[in-house]
């Protein structure tokens, strides 16, 4: 459940309703490459660019974590984003890169199942262009993860 401003009914209705407008950022995938798992190699879209800051895994209102849990913490930065998306009036099919800073590669690996569930719910089957970092620090100590987000908002919906 979010604790994100936006309640979870009101952000669903408006996501099926962009999702019926307008078309998604086609993914690149050079010939003979291996599909990638859960992420595009790149995104071609024509549009408005929208530039989010990292999201962290906390309540953007309070400023405070629910959770030290790292999948907690994603589906709550996931949440950010999306509500980040409404605001400038796009989707999470919008969504042409996502860079994760995260603080242990092995949290991450293990999180794995818990986080593509949480991912699912919120943005969906979008699999934008992304990279993972691992980092020695972020910010806010409470911390696990910090996602940053670029979306490209189409022009002429369809």
């Amino acid at each position: 459940m979010s604790i994100a401003p936006r309640d979870e009914p009101e952000a669903s209705e408006l996501l099926a309703i962009r999702e019926m407008e307008t078309p998604r950022p086609e993914m690149v995938q050079p010939e003979g490459w291996p599909r990638p798992k859960g992420y595009a190699n790149g995104a071609v879209a024509t549009g408005k660019y929208a530039v989010f800051a990292g999201q962290i895994g906390w309540n953007p209102v309070t400023c405070t974590f629910g959770t030290d849990d790292f999948a907690g913490q994603t589906r709550q930065a996931l949440h950010n984003i999306v509500d980040l998306l409404l605001a400038a009036g796009a989707r999470p099919t919008d969504l042409v890169r996502l860079t994760w800073y995260i603080l242990d590669r092995d949290e991450y690996l293990a999180a794995g199942k818990s986080v593509g569930t949480a991912y699912r719910e919120i943005i969906g089957n979008h699999y934008p262009a992304m990279s993972v970092v691992v980092v020695s620090g972020l910010l806010e100590e409470r911390a696990r993860v910090e996602i940053e987000a670029t979306a490209v908002i189409p022009e002429h919906p369809v």
